[in-house]
């Protein structure tokens, strides 16, 4: 598992699923502005830039829920990503449907 892969943004793989930075209120709030900057880029985007986004953020989620029961993994962190990441996705797809 690589910790440096970005799964939202700018946001790594570490920040998610370690200790540092607190899920509240740092991490929600990197959550969030991560979320605005992310929904700002999409109007920029074309059919097949938000396919690749969408399969993008798709695989990163895995990745981080890949070991959802491991207990020494901050799990309100992985929530708080998860929903998040689920936010995004919906933002994309809306995207893709205004521009079909």
């Amino acid at each position: 598992m690589e910790l440096d892969t970005k799964v939202f943004g700018k946001i790594t793989h570490k920040e998610i699923i370690g200790a540092i930075p607190p899920a509240i209120p740092e991490t929600k709030n990197l959550l969030d502005d991560e979320l605005k900057h992310l929904t700002e880029q999409l109007e920029s985007q074309n059919q097949e830039s938000l396919q690749k986004l969408l399969q993008d953020q798709i695989t990163a989620e895995k990745l981080v829920n890949s070991r959802p029961g491991a207990m020494a993994l901050a799990q309100d962190k992985i929530r708080l990503f998860t929903e998040y990441s689920q936010k995004y996705i919906e933002q994309i797809n809306q995207k893709l449907k205004s521009i079909k």
